[in-house]
């Protein structure tokens, strides 16, 4: 049982991190119906600028772990959305009244120059960083084997619903979210009612982008450890994840995120490790072939 909360808490953890970066593949696709297949590599750029915040300013000795912390945080998220800007009126705008297929490849080249962008400016070794959030709680304890709960597994957890519930109702409630469901039910119909289909779109990149680097933060320190390839896994799992609750909602990317994460750490932690994608990859073809639109996806409904 101890070692069943143990994985619990881990699987959470992680799907955590899945979950915000799955967001981004969703919001995306609800909108201009496109999957952003480069934005595994924005959360890469998100955790490789933490990572140079972090390192620069503790080279000058400038604040303690919690401010270099925020700093980072706040940088990843500003070169992220820079990025998820640039992505979009490079790779996607240009490219938007064309057939599906042209836009899919142009994301996999930008994916492909990011990873080779990263590995030539910043090296193909290994980065990294000594842990900086320690400490946490003991949940439960039997003979050798004690339960515990880290205060950064807190963090990341608590970090995920905040933004989660924050996006719901940003989506839900205010004129930026009224604008991009707006465009997500009839993009050419919104433009003929006046509402700027371009920059909601490019407003939608950058959101999702500071999602990711927020993810990627998370990932870094979590993990303590990041390369120019960590986006190309993490972000097919998390586009996994989106597929698995229902491409195009926020709550089934959030569902999706957290099943990956426990079906990960469970299998893990039951069976052998080198299985673990091939478990996630497994369940997603067995969502797809039962119930197509994901756990909490809506079926298209063909516009006449």
């Amino acid at each position: 049982m101890e070692y069943f909360v143990q994985q619990l808490i881990n699987g959470l953890a992680l799907g955590s991190i899945y979950g915000l970066i799955a967001i981004g593949y969703t919001m995306v696709y609800g909108i201009i119906g496109m999957i952003n297949f480069a934005h595994g590599d924005i959360f890469m750029v998100g955790a490789f600028g933490a990572l140079i915040v972090i390192v620069g300013l503790g080279a000058v000795g400038f604040g303690g772990a919690g401010v270099l912390i925020i700093l980072a945080l706040l940088a990843a998220m500003l070169i992220a959305a820079v990025y998820g800007w640039a992505l979009e009126r490079v790779a996607y705008r240009p490219l938007r009244g064309s057939f599906r297929l042209a836009a899919l490849i142009s994301a996999i080249g930008m994916s492909i120059f990011l990873q080779n962008f990263v590995q030539l400016s910043q090296g193909a070794r290994v980065k990294p960083l000594q842990p900086m959030v320690e400490g946490g709680f003991v949940v439960m304890e039997k003979g050798n084997f004690a339960v515990t709960l880290s205060y950064l597994q807190i963090i990341i957890v608590v970090t995920t619903v905040v933004l989660m519930a924050g996006f719901s109702l940003l989506i839900a409630k205010t004129p930026i979210g009224r604008t991009q469901r707006a465009c997500e039910q009839d993009m050419k119909m919104a433009s003929l009612l006046g509402l700027d289909v371009n920059r909601t779109i490019s407003l939608t990149f950058v959101m999702g982008a500071a999602l990711a680097a927020v993810a990627g933060m998370m990932f870094l320190l979590y993990y303590g450890v990041i390369d120019f390839f960590i986006g190309f896994l993490v972000g097919i799992k998390a586009f996994t994840a989106a597929v698995l609750g229902g491409i195009g909602s926020l709550p089934g990317a959030m569902l999706g995120g957290l099943l990956i994460g426990l079906i990960e750490t469970f299998w893990s932690g039951y069976f052998t490790v080198e299985y673990k994608d091939v478990a996630a990859f497994a369940i997603l073809v067995l969502v797809l072939i039962f119930r197509p639109t994901g756990l909490l996806g809506r079926p298209e409904v063909e516009k006449v």
